[in-house]
């Protein structure tokens, strides 16, 4: 087994909305804003090479979008799904599974593109299985009033229609071994209903993909979660959980949205579980 980081692209967002009721003068301490509240955020994600397969976990926000819906979300970088599979010698049609964490539009909105002449969407990944659950297929696709805005329907039904669509069996607790993918998923619903944390056994490490757990470094205190979160009081208990996971089995943490802190661990301290190193992937992987 490889590993591969695959780098979709920069953006920034509301720091207050991505720390919900932890004040300014604390976060940005960790996560700096810019003049308009803004902080650095990454739509990184991570390539599996497994035998035969190639499961990319994640693929960002796409570029199908409007001028208008993108200038919300100040991107910056050159970074791009295409030129970081390249960078590792691949290309869209090697991909063989796409796992979708979750169905916000930052997390699977790569995975759908324009057609040749504009006319509609189809699979960006067209050898590809599309991976989510039932569970949360069906309130991606239902959407309530607080996320709708990050269920868009041109990023989910193509998948459907195209066939390619796949979802993991059930789960009968908050984790389960894939059978379907090879690794394991921890399910959260803090965030979102049935969010899946991937954990991969990698040359003896666990390496796990926190998603939007534990967005970034920052948001390593249990109590500092996004205001963008459907249940905040259930995250920490998931959080607490994931982390004391982590501390007492070596994780290595992969951050998905921090721009400046690719891999982390974490160590016990008189203040609870916080940061202990930081790594690069060229470093772990």
């Amino acid at each position: 087994m490889k590993l591969y980081p695959i780098e979709a692209g920069n953006f920034k967002l509301d720091g207050g909305a991505m720390f919900g009721v932890v004040p300014k003068t604390i976060w940005n301490k960790t996560n700096p804003a810019d003049s308009n509240n803004l902080i650095d955020i990454a739509a990184r994600c991570l390539l599996i090479e497994d035998g035969n397969r190639l499961i990319l976990i994640d693929t960002g926000m796409g570029d199908k979008q409007s001028e208008k819906f993108f200038g919300y979300y100040s991107l910056w970088g050159d970074h791009s799904i295409e030129k970081s599979l390249a960078r590792h010698g691949f290309s869209k049609d090697d991909i063989t599974d796409v796992f979708m964490t979750h169905l916000h539009f930052d997390h699977c909105g790569g995975s759908i593109q324009w057609n040749k002449d504009k006319t509609g969407y189809e699979p960006a990944f067209k050898n590809a299985k599309f991976w989510t659950n039932e569970n949360h297929w069906e309130w991606a696709t239902k959407p309530n009033a607080r996320e709708k805005a990050s269920f868009l329907q041109e990023n989910l039904l193509p998948m459907q229609e195209s066939g390619q669509l796949h979802f993991i069996q059930n789960p009968d607790s908050d984790f389960q071994q894939s059978s379907e993918l090879g690794f394991g998923i921890y399910y959260v619903n803090g965030h979102t209903e049935k969010m899946m944390i991937p954990y991969i056994n990698y040359n003896g490490k666990t390496i796990a993909y926190a998603a939007d757990l534990i967005p970034t470094a920052g948001h390593i205190p249990v109590n500092y979660v996004m205001g963008y979160d459907t249940r905040p009081l259930l995250t920490m208990p998931e959080k607490n959980k994931f982390l004391t996971d982590a501390l007492q089995k070596d994780f290595y943490i992969v951050l998905e949205h921090d721009a400046h802190n690719q891999i982390i661990t974490v160590e016990q301290t008189e203040r609870g579980i916080r940061l202990k190193e930081t790594f690069t992937c060229d470093d772990i992987f």
